[in-house]
């Protein structure tokens, strides 16, 4: 099977190519680079059946050539990242918009399977929990930038929609809650890397407002297992599926495990949302999926503990810090 990975660079697109691979499945990334990493795929350059393009999904005629030859397409490829969205808007919007528009009339020409990437995001500011994939969505106003990037994913899925209805488009939403693992940068305001490399590094670790919100953060190994159930199985095809873990923990108590875990005697920190993001930011107290869905459909569910995955991610970061990590 010929699989294409938009965003293959990225940090769950690099997981899923290794898998891929693995089961001997052809890869072909496209990537423009500007949030992925050559480092992420460097390890698979020089296997036989891995092919990258470096380009944007912005590209018709990129897009056009890479969806005639792939069997299955993982779209992942989008603006990411907190501090990214806020800080480009206008780029969040036209890449995850437009930029599915393109891959999606590529695939509904062709007839070509879908994985659709979208966003817990697109829940906002909905307190009715934990949040089933039929429920009604809460956004807030347009001139708060987060929004921006949570309707840039429901067109997303509305555009899947609207090809599956129109040209009978194979296609599959999956909504990621925080993914973490191996690989994950903390550049864009991803908050289980960054508090490990300031902790392994001795900076005070900074929380942004009280840390009393609450997040669940699933395993990029188990998220990809998931991926590639959902792919392989016919019943997932017209389906929204919430992806990710529902055990939840605070930010606090995240940088609390995260110094235990690294021994590191960093102080905590505390900054406002509004300091780091602006004036016009809107949180989020809490953010928990139901999984009877992805269960139900595919009879896996997310369920590697948070100890183990900060240990892991850990490992990783302290293998890259090398001799800068502090004593």
């Amino acid at each position: 099977m010929n699989v294409l990975i938009t965003g293959g660079a990225g940090f769950i697109g690099s997981h899923l190519v290794e898998r891929c691979l693995n089961e001997g499945r052809k890869v072909t990334v496209v990537d423009d680079l500007s949030t992925g990493s050559m480092d992420n795929v460097a390890a698979f350059e020089s296997h036989e059946s891995f092919s990258l393009k470096v380009g944007s999904i912005l590209n018709s005629s990129l897009i056009e050539e890479v969806v005639n030859d792939a069997d299955l397409i993982f779209h992942l490829a989008a603006v990411v990242g907190l501090r990214l969205v806020v800080k480009h808007p206008v780029r969040t919007l036209e890449t995850n918009a437009e930029g599915t528009d393109v891959v999606l009339r590529a695939a509904a020409r062709h007839g070509k399977r879908v994985v659709l990437a979208s966003s817990s995001e697109v829940y906002g500011k909905s307190t009715k929990l934990p949040f089933k994939e039929d429920a009604d969505v809460v956004l807030g106003p347009p001139n708060r930038g987060r929004w921006g990037y949570a309707c840039s994913k429901m067109l997303d899925e509305f555009l899947g929609f609207a090809y599956a209805a129109e040209q009978e488009l194979p296609v599959t939403i999956v909504r990621f809650f925080n993914t973490v693992g191996p690989r994950q940068s903390g550049r864009y305001g991803m908050v289980l890397p960054s508090f490990l490399r300031q902790a392994l590094l001795g900076l005070p670790l900074t929380i942004f407002g009280s840390g009393k919100q609450k997040r669940c953060f699933g395993y990029v190994g188990d998220v990809v297992e998931a991926l590639m159930r959902i792919a392989d199985s016919s019943n997932t095809i017209g389906e929204v599926i919430n992806l990710g873990t529902d055990e939840e923990i605070s930010i606090l108590e995240l940088a609390k495990l995260c110094k235990k875990i690294t021994d590191s005697r960093s102080e905590m920190i505390h900054v406002s949302h509004e300091e780091v993001f602006g004036p016009r930011f809107d949180d989020v107290a809490r953010r928990v999926p139901s999984l009877e869905k992805l269960e139900r459909l595919i009879g896996f569910r997310p369920s590697t503990p948070i100890e183990v995955i900060v240990r892991n991610v850990a490992a990783d970061i302290a293998g890259k810090l090398d001799g800068a990590v502090a004593a």
